[in-house]
């Protein structure tokens, strides 16, 4: 078939309904596709940039959580109208329109992407509960990364994958909330700090904030979610107000927190801290063991849902790449879930030096897939083939902006990681 034919081969339009007389509950029913993308952003890279930004600039910085949760919502959203739209996958849309070696050389970006995050993930759930049972992080690490396998093993992935995220978001919510009242921070300036200003020092730390919480791998895989959940293009407006936008509003929420609770405990004494012991200890004068294990928790719980998402992602979206299909439950794409599961482990427990910076460092390598996803995304919500649901003009007004600050993040991140701008 030829693009031409693909372009023209569009389904019937059917606006999508604005408003609609479903109940609550079935307008609840369809949380799930946006919320996955949520938890795989909110991972200990995230939380590791917040915490550096509370720390060292105080509430100055949260205005760029703003800019990324609103850049993230746009994407995602493009993302959801492909998975309702199309009848193939993001990938295989990819393919039929823009030809197979750039189908395969998305599904290889998403997977290198996935083997990064997979690092940051391990030694961030491994650390957390080494903190709360003591212990070697190595070996928690190993036994996270056992417990993530087996839920990955049983039928009906998708669902069992869905169910555990919704709890892990709410165990997040506690946490972080919970900290945010302990940490009893300055609201008012944390409401100041959404107007955008640039402290000297911290332009690399701002691109770090935007690389984690603008997360395009995220936003590209939410088509799958979208089309294993079997949202229908008549539920698009409620699926936007009852998943896409709650679902990217509450990872974003709980960064700001965590960048209010690092500026609270620290911010006013000059010390700069970039780890989560010396962040979470702060909290004993205030609660106690209480606030130490609340905060704790919460790390845990976004590390743990992180790398859920990140190897279902990683495993389904090269599988589709190589032409094995975007099953969530087929034997291949569970091999490859488990190498990205594997490849984690493997670095956290040979890797020299410190968790904290690899962490960080595989983070930042991330950075060089994400210009790709996100042209491929645009283009393909640009498509016909989409119908009434393909990108309108404003659509493409903040992809822009979007496709902009990927660009300038992965230009000036490789730059600091070449040694030509100075950390």
């Amino acid at each position: 078939m030829s693009h031409r034919d693909v372009v023209h081969a569009a389904p019937p339009v059917h606006p999508p309904k604005v408003a609609s007389n479903r109940s609550l509950v079935a307008k609840l029913a369809l949380i799930g596709p946006a919320f996955i993308a949520g938890a795989w952003q909110f991972g200990p890279g995230n939380l590791t940039s917040a915490i550096e930004a509370g720390s060292a600039f105080g509430y100055a910085l949260i205005w760029v959580i703003l800019v990324s949760t609103v850049l993230m919502i746009f994407f995602t959203d493009m993302s959801v109208r492909v998975g309702i739209a199309s009848p193939l996958s993001m990938i295989g849309t990819i393919k039929q329109t823009l030809g197979k070696p750039v189908g395969v050389l998305a599904g290889c970006g998403v997977f290198f992407i996935t083997l990064c995050f997979s690092v940051g993930n391990a030694a961030g759930s491994g650390l957390a509960l080494s903190m709360l049972f003591g212990g070697s992080a190595v070996f928690w690490t190993l036994l996270v990364t056992v417990a993530v396998g087996f839920v990955l093993l049983v039928r009906n992935v998708y669902k069992t994958v869905e169910r555990a995220l919704l709890v892990l978001v709410a165990l997040m919510a506690v946490g972080f909330v919970g900290s945010a009242f302990l940490a009893r921070p300055d609201w008012a300036a944390g409401v100041s700090g959404v107007l955008p200003s640039f402290p000297a020092g911290a332009e690399l730390l701002i691109v770090a904030l935007v690389g984690t919480n603008f997360s395009i791998n995220a936003a590209f895989f939410t088509s799958y979610a979208t089309k294993a959940r079997g949202i229908r293009r008549d539920e698009y407006a409620d699926a936007t107000l009852s998943d896409t936008i709650p679902g990217i509003v509450a990872p974003g929420i709980m960064t700001a927190l965590v960048i209010m609770v690092a500026a609270a405990v620290l911010g006013h004494t000059g010390q700069r801290v970039e780890t989560l012991p010396q962040l979470a200890s702060v909290f004993e004068p205030l609660a106690g063991q209480i606030g130490y294990y609340v905060f704790v928790t919460g790390f845990f719980a976004a590390a743990f849902s992180s790398m859920l998402a990140n190897a279902t992602a990683g495993g389904t979206l090269l599988s589709d790449g190589l032409g094995w299909g975007g099953s969530f439950d087929s034997l291949r794409t569970k091999f490859l879930v488990g190498c990205v599961l594997l490849f984690g482990v493997l670095v956290v427990a040979f890797a020299p030096g410190s968790r904290i910076q690899l962490i960080i460092l595989a983070q930042a390598m991330t950075v060089l897939v994400a210009p790709m996803l996100g042209v491929l995304l645009v283009l393909t919500a640009n498509n016909r083939l989409l119908g009434d649901l393909r990108n309108r003009w404003w659509h493409n007004l903040f992809a822009a902006v979007g496709l902009i600050s990927i660009f300038a993040t992965s230009v000036l991140l490789v730059l600091s990681l070449t040694g030509v701008i100075a950390r």
